[in-house]
């Protein structure tokens, strides 16, 4: 067990891309780890490859952890009392730490660069408490097709720190208890050790995590569909949704729970029920996992969330707010009670709230028995109160005098007025809609 007075964990990411998942997917379990033991979480950002790193970049995964809802308690913005967070502002402690372990004969330099040495016989075993103990030798470091011991560099010859230094450094001058990173990692994780010994330092916790695989069992990639965090927003996945479909990637809540919000996951996280096998990206999950959080938001936020994807449509939302107010819109996807997995999907389910263009562009009405149906559409409008439950009585009571079936009224009912063969029951649709803009559908079509 460490002696660290607090949990300190830290996301590190390489500002040389947007937020993927495998990095938000570590991310969120740091963040975890620390909400659920009342620690910090630190936002470093190791920009040491200077030709790929970029603000912008580093701005982008900011944006992508802050659509997770991932706050971090010190980093590059914010400060704090273990500053810099950017390791390219780092490089004379790396300098002064390097020039240490080459006055202690422990390091050397080649040219420009300094290369620390390995010794041989060396135990550099760890416990992960993810994976258990992990055996190693210092004798296991070898060269290549080689019985030569592998030095490791550590300041390469233009001056930057290497990985598996750098991140030694900053660990412990950041005061890191544990570190938890992706399963990648695990052959880094002896150089390190014997980094940090050589320094007289305590080495961290490490915990692993496993590896996001593809539903074809290959690492996740491009192949497998979006990768990038903001992929995912776009569309139209939740971003509570997204945190909790990636908490599951490799841990349990426990009781078969599934659906759960950020703090439900921080109460519950424990590293010890992190899953030693790779976890499967499944697109049906996520689905699932979006569907059931979108029915559990509050109508305005729902609203909020849709009413983009209807703007993207080139549906006139604003016009249609302003006649009849945004709790009428908020309504209309009450309605929908579900329909559509993601926000995307259910603005696409639920544009004939929005607009008749959709409908008349769907469906023609062609091969109708128009005489028969106007008759009963004529019937259905006669109602004094144009309520749903009285709509599906009157109609119940005309087919059964009538002797037909009612799926033959009631779906070109559903057809004129959604467009779709699918939708919310045709009669709580047309109350929504109103008697007026019902008429006005039917008659377009001929049917009343």
């Amino acid at each position: 067990m460490s002696n660290f007075k607090e949990v300190r964990v830290r996301f590190a990411p390489s500002p040389t891309g947007a937020l993927h998942i495998g990095g938000g997917h570590t991310a969120l379990f740091n963040w975890l780890w620390a909400r659920h033991t009342g620690g910090k979480f630190i936002l470093r950002i190791e920009d040491t490859d200077l030709v790929r790193s970029t603000k912008e970049y580093e701005q982008t995964i900011m944006d992508g952890m802050k659509w997770l809802g991932l706050d971090w308690d010190e980093g590059p913005d914010k400060g704090g009392d273990y500053g810099p967070y950017r390791q390219s502002e780092r490089l004379e402690i790396y300098k002064k730490y390097a020039e240490q372990l080459v006055n202690e004969n422990k390091a050397y330099r080649d040219g420009n660069a300094i290369i620390f040495k390995t010794e041989p016989g060396i135990d550099i075993s760890f416990n992960d408490l993810v994976y258990g103990k992990v055996e190693v030798m210092s004798d296991g470091l070898r060269e290549k097709d080689s019985e030569k011991l592998k030095d490791i560099v550590i300041i390469k010859s233009d001056g930057m720190p290497t990985y598996n230094y750098a991140v030694v450094i900053d660990d412990h001058l950041m005061q890191m208890s544990h570190v938890i990173r992706g399963e990648d990692h695990i052959s880094n994780t002896p150089k390190q050790i014997l980094i940090y010994r050589a320094l007289g330092w305590e080495v961290p916790e490490f915990a692993h995590l496993p590896m996001i695989l593809g539903r074809d069992k290959k690492k996740l990639s491009k192949r497998h569909g979006a990768t990038s965090i903001y992929e995912y927003r776009d569309m139209g996945y939740m971003p509570d949704s997204v945190f909790n479909f990636l908490a599951l990637l490799g841990w349990s809540a426990g009781d078969d729970k599934e659906i759960f919000t950020r703090s439900e996951a921080a109460e519950l996280f424990e590293l010890s029920r992190v899953a030693r096998r790779p976890a499967v990206f499944d697109f049906d999950k996520l689905n699932y996992i979006n569907q059931e959080h979108l029915k559990r938001l509050d109508p305005e936020t729902r609203l909020k969330m849709i009413k983009p994807f209807w703007i993207e449509a080139n549906l006139p939302v604003e016009a249609v707010e302003a006649e009849r107010g945004s709790k009428w819109l908020a309504d209309a996807l009450t309605l929908m009670a579900g329909r559509g997995k993601t926000a995307k999907e259910m603005a696409e389910f639920s544009d004939y709230f929005v607009s008749f263009e959709p409908v008349k562009a769907r469906w023609n009405a062609d091969d109708l028995d128009r005489e028969k149906l106007k008759e009963f559409y004529k019937y259905l409008f006669s109602n004094s109160e144009f309520k749903c439950e009285i709509l599906e009585e009157s109609a119940r009571n005309w087919v059964n005098e009538h002797g037909v079936k009612m799926k033959d009224y009631a779906m070109p009912l559903r057809y004129a007025l959604t467009g779709m063969k699918v939708s919310p029951g045709i009669f709580e649709v047309a109350e929504h809609l109103g008697r007026e803009e019902c008429k006005k559908r039917l008659e377009y079509f001929g049917l009343l």
